[in-house]
């Protein structure tokens, strides 16, 4: 088929590195969306090359093997992937579809903190390789999607330094929206509905009365969940009925490794005497259709982390669900919800690591009899963010899909890049201790 001149629909393939199940992280969950909000208008596919356990009544899903991938995109006319696809799958630049790249994670930025318990060899090595895999990317795309213009702006950066943006690109547009665009992480179409209790009444030492804290997403290194817990440490004689749920812990990937802030968040709560009065961690991932009941159980929702470049270019994608559940939401400043959550009114903002900031602002947001009129704005906020509206630049797109202009003028614009670059890594130390792409990858999988 000819996605140009066929008035039949698009065929979408969606491909993440990810596991999709009930139990779901960032990449999945967003690939899961991607799929469901495209096969309204096209006719789709979902493939992870990890696991996937996951149906729907009206596409594909499934986990593939490398043949199984090759018939798969062999189908589409469109191909959109994230994460290491084209890395541990480098046949795909050959493809004749056109390709997507959801660059909404820049998982260098994410590796400098996600890395630094690594020898210095080993980390310089393997940003190195990162930056290599991101780069491939954004040669070989015919469209790029981002979460913010804060990130977009980065990503013509790299852009330009891998010259994609020249005359071609240019001319056709020069706002280089048919390039690259933003499609945010969203929320779900359908309100929060709780169907049960999963915090309040249920988790040993925290009451129907007390007051939830929420921590929706895992404990990595590029947060900072040690302010928060002290925070909280300094509150709990003002407030005894003050509670800290870690909603997850574990990886739902196998594939990714525990962090070191995990542990030494527990540790600091232990050291306080807090674990299972005050602060309490639940060590698995809850399943991603559960955790609404996780939410709602929640007053507040918290996001700390520290500065750093990872920060500045961030989309926290958890709290979307606090604006989903209409959390009021405190968070430290410096990445694009800090700016969001000022301008209209969603909580508090504080500065990194500073204990005694989080804790006031705790305490105005969380005890102040505006709280509801907060919750309020916050779920009035969250209706731009649906899926629906968030993928509406992708939509469209897949609909009307189009080559690169500087794509249609060359047979193969990636694959002497693509070559020299994997060669360069093939000559490291590290290419040779992980015994190639695919080991490598599984070390440093991304995790938004």
């Amino acid at each position: 088929m000819n996605a140009h001149t066929n008035k039949a629909p698009t065929r979408v393939l969606v491909i993440t590195g990810d596991v999709l199940g009930a139990k779901m992280a960032g990449p999945a969950i967003r690939a899961w969306e991607m799929a469901k909000a495209l096969h309204e208008v096209c006719e789709v596919r979902l493939v992870s090359t990890q696991a996937s356990t996951l149906e729907h009544d009206d596409f594909l899903v499934a986990a593939v093997d490398d043949s199984a991938l090759k018939k798969h995109v062999a189908w589409c006319d469109v191909l959109v992937f994230q994460g290491y696809t084209i890395s541990t799958h480098p046949w795909i630049r050959k493809t004749n579809a056109i390709v997507v790249a959801d660059i909404y994670d820049p998982m260098h930025l994410e590796y400098l903190e996600q890395g630094k318990d690594a020898s210095p060899r080993i980390r310089t090595k393997q940003t190195e390789y990162i930056t290599e895999v991101l780069n491939v990317q954004l040669e070989l795309a015919d469209y790029l999607l981002c979460a913010s213009e804060k990130q977009r702006d980065f990503w013509l950066g790299q852009l330009a330094a891998v010259s994609r943006i020249n005359p071609l690109t240019y001319d056709i547009d020069p706002s280089l929206r048919s390039l690259i665009d933003i499609a945010p992480f969203g929320i779900s179409n359908t309100p929060a509905v709780q169907t049960r209790h999963a915090i309040k009444g249920e988790v040993p030492g925290i009451a129907d009365d007390d007051q939830v804290i929420i921590w929706g997403g895992g404990v990595y290194n590029w947060f900072d969940p040690l302010t928060l817990i002290r925070a909280v440490a300094s509150m709990v004689e003002r407030h005894p009925k003050l509670r800290l749920y870690f909603l997850g812990v574990k990886h739902p990937n196998p594939e990714v490794p525990a962090m070191r802030m995990a542990a030494d968040a527990m540790q600091l709560a232990d050291d306080l005497g807090l674990t299972g009065k005050h602060v309490f961690f639940n060590t698995e991932w809850v399943d991603y259709d559960d955790r609404v009941n996780y939410l709602l159980d929640a007053d507040l929702g918290v996001s700390t982390h520290f500065e750093h470049v990872e920060t500045a270019f961030s989309f926290r994608t958890r709290i979307l669900d606090y604006l989903w559940a209409g959390l009021p939401i405190v968070s430290t400043d410096g990445d694009t919800f800090a700016d969001l959550i000022r301008e209209h009114e969603l909580g508090a903002v504080v500065p990194p690591e500073d204990v005694e900031a989080l804790a006031a602002a705790i305490e105005q947001v969380l005890y102040s009899p505006e709280r509801q009129a907060t919750s309020d704005r916050v779920r009035a906020f969250g209706e731009t963010m649906r899926w629906s509206s968030t993928l509406r630049k992708l939509i469209d797109f897949c609909v009307a899909p189009r080559r690169a202009a500087d794509h249609m003028h060359r047979e193969s614009p990636v694959d002497k890049k693509f070559k020299r670059a994997m060669g360069r890594f093939r000559h490291t130390s590290v290419w040779r201790r992980t015994e190639g792409a695919r080991k490598l990858v599984r070390k440093i999988i991304p995790l938004r």
